[in-house]
């Protein structure tokens, strides 16, 4: 069977979120190898009420982790490869390192300091993100070029039909918010997130992104990984590395990435990471594509019948 793995990103962490896999050595070793290279204890995150959850600087490397901790346990059951990779935002890393492009001890001080460049673009209550639920994409690039007011304000996250998030300077999104909702927009609300992702504010930080990749080797991949910015593959490391530097000010096209892998033959895919926020977004985007989300060993060994038949 043709299948295609997807990784979450920032926003799909949460407390316990590795539970589902109960002692599962893998899951554990991988954050354990993850706090060992960046001085944080990473499991401690991920199983105890804690604030530092939801810093981006340890969210980021702290979903990595998690994603590669449950590529590795799909690894170790034995589990077929899939034919293409994709992740969300930050989780094309994680889909990178699942392709054998990145190493992990590589990507991990990699993603902490996309973060940190990320979090230094944009002074605190500069910048902001709302969910626009119920307008298609072209009515909400309006929204954004009519609240604007020569601020920043862009459509960002292209999730699912209906589903779309937009970013910019914190003003600009609340008249966008105000805007949508005249528009008719179902709900249109601000999302609790200190770094306006995937758009022009996000420059500076690409700029000291592309000079920390300069001296990063990129490995050939297994497998194909599609990119965000332009919903392609790529075996050239240059060619990965500007997809990556354009990622943090271009949208995440995830509707086109999902319509590109079920267009690729695939006839089935899984949610490789915590959560199930993009086994949702898959259903709503391509029905015919099914996706289960891997978050407990259950849904591994459910995925491990269906995939390696």
């Amino acid at each position: 069977m043709k299948f295609a793995f997807f990784f979450p990103g920032q926003g799909s962490q949460s407390v316990g979120m590795m539970q589902g896999f109960g002692d599962l050595a893998v899951i554990r070793d991988t954050f354990v190898e993850a706090s060992d290279i960046l001085g944080v204890d990473f499991w401690h995150m991920a199983t105890e009420p804690n604030e530092a959850l939801n810093k981006t600087a340890n969210t980021q490397p702290l979903m990595l982790a998690a994603g590669v901790a449950t590529w590795r346990a799909w690894q170790a059951q034995g589990g077929a490869l899939p034919s293409v990779l994709a992740g969300h935002s930050l989780g094309e890393y994680s889909a990178l390192v699942a392709a054998g492009i990145i190493s992990y001890d590589i990507a991990l001080p990699l993603v902490r300091y996309r973060a940190e460049v990320m979090q230094g673009a944009v002074g605190e209550g500069v910048g902001a993100m709302a969910a626009v639920l119920g307008l298609d994409d072209d009515a909400v690039r309006a929204v954004c070029v009519e609240a604007a007011q020569g601020d920043v304000l862009e459509a960002v996250n292209l999730n699912s039909p209906g589903q779309v998030v937009i970013a910019g300077n914190k003003a600009a999104v609340e008249r966008g918010i105000e805007i949508a909702k005249s528009k008719g927009a179902k709900r249109a609300l601000m999302l609790p997130v200190s770094v306006p992702s995937h758009c022009a504010l996000m420059k500076p930080a690409a700029i000291e992104l592309q000079g920390y990749l300069r001296d990063i080797s990129f490995a050939a991949g297994q497998i194909p990984v599609l990119h965000n910015a332009d919903v392609a593959a790529y075996d050239d490391a240059g060619k990965i590395k500007d997809a990556l530097v354009r990622q943090l000010y271009s949208p995440v096209r995830w509707v086109e990435t999902v319509q590109a892998v079920y267009a690729s033959g695939m006839e089935a895919s899984a949610e490789c990471g915590p959560g199930k926020v993009l086994a949702g977004l898959v259903k709503r985007s391509v029905a015919e594509l099914p996706c289960v989300a891997l978050i407990n060993q259950e849904a591994l060994a459910e995925a491990y019948a269906q995939f390696n038949s």
